[in-house]
């Protein structure tokens, strides 16, 4: 067994592949088949059987596979105070594919009330025996990111200053209200700061009047503003995605362009950082990170193609990471989710544990004097 405490040396970003029931008694509640109460009975089982797979494949953190939503971040965006969904003309551009034509806008005053996530992670929490549960949440970032100033009412917030300052305050709520529910292990989704490292990505943001350095200081300012008062008992962590939507991406690019101010300026306790490719540049960047408590989750392994690694080549990367950052601040994991949408990624479920139990039969070898 590792030391119990998060981050742990195998670690997971959250979400799983949808099983078919949950995709068919989703299909069912919209068609009016069934009720919300059954579609979440049906919810709770498959938890239950994505929790108990994860600890049986070496896992000592689970999540509930991001089972209940249908995007890493809209779900939770919707049920704030003053979001709502809305149609988008066009949905977001990936490598070759584009999502669903959907987003979320700003429409009043920002803020955190009894957010449907509270319960859900009450559940997880509840089935999840001795391991530790992990909630994931999209950070603040995303929501201005997304959308920018169009998606943001401008007779509510005619100056961006009180928006992000009611961001701050309803993302506080968020991770107080979730320890309160009994969470120990929060992490923070965020492709904005693997965006920021795209030169295409840079092109097309000056192109709509922002300037991405003024950006980059803003979200790190936003997101240790959320952190500066959290219980001292609570990890929180920060995934930086480069896209993942049915195993295709969007931004490229290493993380020398905001290493300087992600890395040594923003205060969570763990980065969750892509590594699976070529795409995310190389290991020098982690020379920015806090020594000390500060952890990096090297996203080493791929969930956007079931063909697995070679054990050795993983631990020589890490060896290799180690050079800029001590070995006693990292651990691996897998490279994103397997779902970040309800749709998955093009890899089976076998092919999802051989990755899973992957990632901890390094662990265990890398980190032998944890166990």
């Amino acid at each position: 067994m590792f030391k119990n405490v998060p981050p742990f040396r195998a670690e997971i970003v959250g979400s799983f592949l949808r099983p078919n029931t949950i995709k068919n008694a989703r299909m069912q509640k919209a068609s009016g088949e069934i009720d919300a109460l059954q579609l979440r009975q049906i919810e709770d089982e498959e938890i239950k059987r994505v929790v108990d797979l994860q600890r049986m494949n070496g896992l000592q953190v689970v999540t509930d596979g991001e089972f209940r939503r249908a995007w890493w971040h809209l779900d939770f965006f919707a049920a704030l105070k003053g979001a709502e969904y809305y149609e988008l003309d066009q949905g977001v551009q990936f490598n070759g594919i584009k999502t669903k034509a959907q987003g979320v806008r700003v429409v009043d005053k920002l803020g955190f009330q009894d957010h449907p996530m509270l319960e859900d992670f009450r559940y997880l929490k509840s089935i999840a025996g001795n391991a530790v549960a992990k909630m994931t949440i999209p950070s603040p970032s995303v929501l201005h990111f997304r959308g920018g100033r169009a998606a943001i009412d401008a007779e509510v917030y005619p100056d961006l200053k009180e928006y992000f300052a009611d961001l701050v305050t309803t993302w506080r709520e968020a991770i107080h209200a979730f320890y309160n529910a009994g969470c120990r292990y929060l992490q923070l989704d965020d492709t904005v700061w693997a965006y920021l490292c795209s030169e295409d990505q840079k092109r097309q943001l000056r192109e709509k009047g922002e300037d991405p350095d003024v950006l980059a200081r803003t979200y790190a300012a936003t997101l240790n503003a959320i952190v500066a008062d959290k219980p001292e008992d609570l990890v929180i962590g920060l995934h930086v995605c480069r896209g993942n939507f049915r195993s295709t991406w969007i931004a490229e690019g290493g993380y020398e362009p905001v290493a300087e101010v992600l890395f040594g300026t923003v205060n969570v306790d763990v980065f969750f950082l892509e590594y699976d490719n070529e795409r995310s540049g190389g290991f020098e960047p982690l020379r920015f990170i806090k020594p000390g408590h500060q952890r990096v989750v090297l996203g080493l392994v791929t969930t956007k193609s079931g063909v697995l690694e070679d054990q050795d080549k993983i631990k020589q990367r890490v060896q290799e990471a180690s050079e800029f950052i001590d070995l006693n601040q990292l651990s691996i994991s897998p490279q994103c989710g397997f779902a970040s949408t309800e749709e998955g990624n093009s890899i089976s479920e076998e092919q999802q544990w051989q990755k899973i139990r992957l990632v901890t039969e390094i662990a265990s070898v890398l980190w032998e004097s944890d166990r």
